[in-house]
């Protein structure tokens, strides 16, 4: 009996440190948009490609000390690479052939489908309807956050909204397949943004202009770097080790609030009725979903 108890206890622990991991990360990419914003004259590769390079460092000392953190099975780094640079490939062309209001809305269906996937990728998992309920009304609430903040029109159709379908397919599968892949370390997580990172400066160099960057436009690159582009990857890492990821994926709808949040304060944004409404139902969202464990 009181190994059961110390099981429980030990598994609220880890339920609780998943919860501030995802939500550090989530902070993290809150700052992702308005980085974005203030580096619109760098090109999409070159900034991914200088942010995710520079987001890898932090876990280079770990490596030079521990070679081996970074001796991985060739497939769990084609997964890594797959979903980093995956996602933000297709995410900037979408960007590129979509509007971008609109292109971001398809690309916030990640949480959602972290969320119903879970059962078909991970053993032990299921649904009930809470969190269906649950990753509606979230879905519903970052409609309302990202569509709040224009004028609600859809405009024509454009192949960019399947380019952002796939980035947030891409991301909730890699998220999802890290439980499934033998067990690697977070700083692993750095080789990932390594090669991703390397991987993008290539497409820069095929596909994109030569720019030379200012010592500001380096500034904000190294915070985006260190930041929803680097860290926030770590700390999510550690949270899909440690807890349910129907929980944390629906956790994540406050991705666009906290973002759009962010913007607001800095001035890119008005505050409207929206992301009042926006709130109230992304964080009935997430209290639901960690109701139904």
């Amino acid at each position: 009996m009181q190994q059961v108890r110390q099981q429980r206890l030990a598994l609220q622990g880890d339920s609780r440190s998943a919860t501030w991991y995802a939500l550090g990360a989530i902070a993290l990419w809150a700052t992702l948009a308005a980085l974005g914003v203030a580096l619109k004259t760098v090109p999409p590769f070159l900034l991914t490609g200088v942010a995710l390079v520079i987001g890898s460092t932090p876990t280079w000392p770990l490596v030079v000390r521990q070679p081996r953190l970074w001796s991985i099975p060739a497939g769990t780094l084609g997964m890594g690479v797959a979903g980093l640079f995956g996602f933000h490939f297709l995410l900037f062309l979408a960007l590129r052939t979509a509007p971008p209001v609109q292109a971001n809305l398809v690309n916030y269906l990640w949480p959602l489908f972290i969320v119903v996937l879970a059962p078909l990728v991970l053993p032990g998992m299921g649904l009930r309807p809470t969190h269906y309920l649950a990753a509606l009304l979230g879905f519903a609430g970052a409609a309302v956050a990202i569509l709040g903040g224009g004028d609600g029109a859809l405009g024509p159709w454009s192949w960019g909204y399947l380019l952002a379908l796939a980035s947030a397919l891409i991301w909730a599968s890699y998220s999802l397949l890290t439980r499934r892949v033998h067990p690697f370390p977070t700083a692993a997580v750095g080789l990932f943004g390594l090669v991703s990172g390397i991987l993008s400066l290539c497409c820069h160099w095929l596909l994109e202009p030569a720019t030379t960057l200012t010592p500001n436009e380096w500034g904000l690159l190294v915070l985006a770097g260190l930041g929803p582009l680097g860290g926030a990857f770590l700390l999510w890492d550690k949270a899909l080790k440690l807890g349910d990821p129907r929980q944390i994926g629906i956790l994540s709808y406050l991705t666009p609030l906290t973002s759009t949040a962010v913007l607001t304060l800095l001035g890119a944004g008005p505050f409207s009725w929206s992301i009042v409404l926006a709130a109230a139902m992304i964080v009935g969202a997430a209290w639901l979903g960690t109701r139904a464990a």
